[in-house]
């Protein structure tokens, strides 16, 4: 089945799997590069959708795992987390950090591990829905696997 994933895809199936979480990578038959599309063709509410934003922080990528409900405040966000200016990476900059490219930045499948923040917000949906790897595949998850999957800080982000 996952033969017919994207490579992009297929890798973060493996690293859901080797985390212990079914990889049930759902192909869209349209683009969903924003939380709002991916909710509507999954029928689910836009809080439900864990957007997967990059950033950079101290020299470094940061991953915000945010509720597609919400806007991350950067500047509250990083007096909460005691760092630096947290600023959005570029393209160039996401696809380097990720290997992935905006509007399918999945929560796993990078090149390196990424230091990454989940929004507290999620923890009110049974199930989330993250990118997988493209922005024609999603994934289904808990909060509690996201969380465990990125080894992420929770905070408030927005």
């Amino acid at each position: 089945m996952t033969d017919a994933l994207p490579a992009r895809s297929r890798l973060v199936a493996e690293r859901l799997a080797a985390a212990g979480i079914e990889p049930r990578i759902v192909v869209l038959p349209d683009a969903a590069h924003t939380a709002a599309l991916a909710a509507q063709a999954l029928g689910v509410e836009v809080g439900a959708i864990a957007n997967s934003l990059v950033f950079r922080c101290d020299d470094a990528p940061l991953l915000v795992m945010t509720s597609g409900a919400h806007r991350v405040d950067t500047a509250a966000l990083a007096e909460r987390l005691g760092r630096g200016r947290i600023t959005r990476a570029t393209p160039e900059q996401v696809r380097e950090a990720t290997g992935q490219a905006i509007g399918g930045v999945a929560p796993t499948g990078h090149p390196a591990p990424i230091d990454t923040i989940v929004d507290e917000a999620l923890a009110a949906y049974p199930e989330l829905w993250a990118a997988g790897g493209t922005p024609h595949t999603v994934f289904p998850l808990t909060f509690d696997q996201l969380v465990r999957l990125t080894a992420g800080t929770v905070a408030k982000v927005d």
